[in-house]
């Protein structure tokens, strides 16, 4: 892939996110791998990318008054344990079953979605 190409992927990722909460993590991972990331190194540096992009987000939103800011902090004090957790256990899984599992969960949370009144 042209290096040119990941700035431009990141605008729709970053639209993506903004839109959808989703982080854009589900976007970015797996382009990562296919560019041949590591399944340990696509989610690392999946993860400064949307760094980066959620503080954009959270500036355009707080702007919007879309932002409940107690709750917001609440779930990042326990997405802070719950991150080294997975981080750490990531470390355990090979690229090949972190596939199939973050297919899995795509696929399931897609379900959900479609299914939701």
């Amino acid at each position: 892939m042209q290096i040119w190409l990941i700035p431009i992927f990141g605008i729709l990722v970053g639209f993506g996110a903004a839109f959808s909460g989703l982080g854009g993590g589900f976007l970015m991972v797996p382009l990562l791998i296919l560019m041949g990331f590591s399944a340990q190194n696509a989610v690392g540096t999946s993860f400064l990318g949307i760094f980066v992009i959620s503080v954009s987000a959270l500036v355009a939103h707080g702007r919007l008054a879309h932002v409940d800011y107690k709750t917001g902090l609440l779930l990042g004090i326990g997405g802070i344990i719950g991150a080294q957790l997975g981080a750490h256990l990531l470390d355990h899984v090979s690229t090949g079953s972190f596939k199939k599992i973050f297919a899995g969960i795509l696929l399931g949370l897609a379900v959900y979605l479609f299914f939701q009144k």
